[in-house]
C-alpha cells in the first residue's frame, strides 16, 4: 500500500490526460520524486496510504483553483495569474517570492503548466509544513543547526 515515484508518476499522467484543458508537458520521473521526497514523512521512499492521501487531496484542491485561475484559457498559468492562483489555494506570498517561484517553474515562455505548478506548491506546501513544526513556541521565526539544515533540504 505505498506508492513509489514512479508510480506516482503513471498515477498522475493517466489522471492528467484526461483534462485536455490543463497544459502539461507530464509529470516527470524527477518532479515525482521530489514529490514523494517531500510528502515522505517516515522517509521510506515511498508514499504511505496517509501521506498519498494528504498528496491527492491537495492536488485535486489545487486542479480546480489553477482551472479557475486560467483567466485566459491557456491551459497555463501566466504571471499575471499566478498571485492569485496561489492565494486562493491559501499560499499568499509577497511580489519577490512570486517573481523567484515563477523564474523556477515557468516554461521559456513564460507560462506555467500544470505539472510546474503541482510541482511548485507541493514543494511549498512541504517546507510551510516543516517551518511550523519547527516553530516550536509559532512566533515565525525557527532556529536549525547545520545537520538540521541539510536534512531539511537535502531529500526534498
Amino acid at each position: 500500500m505505498e506508492v513509489s515515484p514512479v508510480e506516482l508518476k503513471n498515477i498522475l499522467n493517466k489522471i492528467v490526460c484526461r483534462h485536455p484543458d490543463l497544459k502539461t508537458d507530464g509529470f516527470s520521473l524527477e518532479s515525482c520524486r521530489s514529490m514523494v521526497a517531500v510528502m515522505d514523512a517516515d522517509s521510506t521512499g515511498r508514499l504511505g496510504f496517509e501521506e498519498f492521501k494528504y498528496l491527492w487531496d491537495k492536488i485535486k484542491k489545487w486542479q480546480a483553483v489553477y482551472k479557475r485561475f486560467d483567466a485566459d484559457k491557456s491551459g497555463t498559468i501566466n504571471s499575471q495569474e499566478l498571485p492569485l492562483a496561489f492565494e486562493a489555494a491559501g499560499y499568499p506570498l509577497n511580489d519577490e517570492l512570486y517573481r523567484l517561484l515563477y523564474r523556477r517553474y515557468a516554461n521559456e515562455s513564460g507560462d506555467m503548466d500544470f505539472d510546474n505548478y503541482i510541482s511548485c506548491l507541493v514543494r511549498l506546501d512541504a517546507m510551510l509544513r516543516s517551518f511550523k513544526a519547527l516553530d516550536k513556541d509559532n512566533n515565525g521565526s525557527i532556529k536549525v543547526n547545520i545537520v538540521e539544515w541539510l536534512q531539511l533540504t537535502m531529500y526534498s
